[in-house]
């Protein structure tokens, strides 16, 4: 009995110390995703503005640029895939794993070669497992994204938009990333940032509203050669701001049922080691009632 006793509050005590653990990354996650919120209000306005200015522009004229304007044959298209660099969040990574899958398998079944670009140790270690080829990697900043990250995201998409499929570019940009919906409601989801289409933010600006219009200086090629880096960078960048919210939330959500259940652990261990002490002690005390019996047996023996 004494050895299972000891046994029960060595688990107790190992418990315990998780149990710390999640607690403090659960309090750090809910920190972290409130700040996470804060910059996804403040950077979603800006994206949906420029959205809608390179739809103004391209609905404005006549201009054939890779920005506005689908290719007639598409072969080649592009994935960006947005994970996390830790784990510890629940399904967030596998969701997103999951959705990108999805669509490659769509996007080559309709006779497309696909090439893959991720964000996130996470999803590169996933793709490296598997041996599946990746056209380019970036890691190391997934819980709070700069600017300038999405920027360094951006450069090789739009060099790679920009070129030839004979030269190794592609006809076309998807982007598969967690959007933030609330606190306990994350989804994965992807879309299509090149070419832009247009009738589709037509439709989601409010009824009755009248883009502006624009006079062209020097030219529309030239205001969307200037708009296409804006316009991909801020995308990236809100996407990348949706994704981390998501992530911290995600964790925070994981953290706290891992402590949830530590503590119903540590309540069930204590009271088999209650019961095993109570069946001790009482061992105990049959053993001394046995003994004084057998000692007082003894001792009237011998007075006869």
């Amino acid at each position: 009995m004494g050895a299972q006793l000891r046994v029960y509050k060595r688990r107790i005590r190992s418990v315990t110390a998780t149990k710390k653990i999640t607690k403090a990354m659960e309090m750090i996650a809910a920190s972290r995703v409130v700040k996470a919120q804060r910059k996804v209000a403040a950077s979603t306005p800006y994206a949906t503005e420029l959205t809608r200015a390179v739809t103004a522009v391209g609905t404005g004229s006549n201009t054939k640029h890779p920005l506005t304007t689908q290719a007639e044959t598409v072969t080649r298209s592009a994935v960006l895939l947005l994970t996390s660099d830790r784990g510890l969040a629940g399904a967030f990574n596998s969701n997103a794993i999951k959705a990108a899958e999805q669509l490659t398998a769509r996007l080559e079944a309709e006779g497309r070669q696909v090439d893959t670009y991720i964000v996130g140790r996470r999803g590169v270690a996933h793709y490296n497992f598997r041996e599946r080829k990746i056209a380019d990697q970036w890691t190391g900043f997934t819980d709070e994204p700069a600017y300038a990250d999405a920027k360094k995201v951006a450069g090789p998409l739009i060099e790679a938009i920009e070129k030839d499929t004979a030269d190794g570019g592609v006809d076309e940009l998807h982007i598969v990333y967690t959007e933030f919906v609330s606190m306990m409601t994350q989804q994965a989801l992807d879309a299509q940032l090149l070419p832009l289409r247009l009738e589709e933010v037509a439709e989601e600006k409010p009824k009755g509203e009248i883009l502006p219009l624009y006079d062209f200086e020097p030219s529309a090629e030239d205001v969307l050669d200037a708009l296409l880096p804006r316009y991909v960078e801020s995308r990236i960048y809100n996407a990348l701001l949706q994704s981390a919210a998501s992530k911290h939330a995600a964790t925070r959500r994981a953290m706290k049922s891992a402590t949830d259940n530590a503590g119903e652990l540590i309540n069930t261990l204590s009271r088999l080691a209650n019961a095993a002490r109570q069946a001790e002690i009482t061992q105990e005390i049959s053993e001394i009632v046995g003994g004084s019996a057998a000692l007082s047996d003894a001792t009237a023996g011998s007075d006869k």
